[in-house]
């Protein structure tokens, strides 16, 4: 598997099945792991069950037309959308664009070209809040975001891959409030928002592997009744995130 990609899963919302046994293969060979969908519903009940780090969206959908699907889409996530279509006229990539697409790439096109984008839209997905910053230090440990590293004392922290997307999501909003019902949303996707226990088993694990106490965190903090902030500064705690810990 290729490391610069690090096993990002993809959704390919294609009803052409020779165009997505291409995309398949070519994504797959880069490291990628591929999820396909060939209608718009499909599309909507993989997203509600997987964790997807990019959308590969076909406008021209036999159940409902693409641009409404990104549409839906960004009222839930904000992960990259890549529209990937025949329709040529600038109003249609506007169209697409203004209802959230990040990307357009016309057909036929280019592999070489495809993959370049989708590379340029992961990297800025993995860019924080925090003025464009992709590596946070908080006390002992820091985080890079374009490596999926995080170091303690200078030392590899390993994590599963659930681990990983919760500090990367609490990261993305580093120094602000992120509601339980997102943070489930972005990890385990809008079919979980109830699932609060989720949170706190991963939360909890956390904080044992990057608390220096973790019944007193000083950075993963609890918000009561809201959800949870990753503080890089931990001074900036507050008596409310202090109030209540998982």
């Amino acid at each position: 598997m290729s490391t610069a990609t690090g096993g990002a899963q993809i959704l390919v919302v294609e009803d052409e099945e020779l165009i997505r046994a291409l995309l398949r293969t070519t994504l797959e060979a880069e490291g990628y792991v591929v999820h396909e969908a060939a209608t718009a519903g499909e599309a909507e009940r993989l997203a509600n069950n997987r964790r997807i780090d990019l959308f590969l969206i076909d406008l021209g959908l036999p159940d409902r037309d693409g641009t409404a699907l990104i549409r839906h889409l960004r009222t839930w996530t904000q992960r990259p959308v890549i529209v990937l279509s025949a329709r040529t006229l600038e109003s249609q990539k506007v169209e697409a664009l203004d209802a959230g697409a990040d990307d357009y790439v016309s057909k036929p096109f280019g592999v070489a070209e495809l993959h370049a984008r989708l590379r340029v839209a992961l990297r800025h997905a993995s860019q924080t809040g925090q003025a464009g910053q992709s590596r946070l230090v908080l006390g002992p440990v820091t985080i890079d975001l374009k490596t999926k590293t995080v170091l303690r004392d200078g030392e590899r922290v390993k994590l599963t891959a659930t681990q990983w997307r919760l500090l990367e999501a609490l990261s993305r909003h580093a120094g602000g409030v992120v509601t339980s019902r997102q943070l489930l949303r972005e990890v385990w996707g809008p079919a979980h928002v109830d699932q609060g226990h989720y949170l706190r088993i991963y939360m909890r694990q956390l904080r044992q592997r990057l608390e220096k106490d973790p019944s007193h965190p000083q950075f993963l903090i609890t918000e009561t009744g809201i959800g949870y902030r990753l503080l890089v500064d931990p001074g900036l705690r507050t008596e409310a995130a202090t109030a209540a810990r998982v």
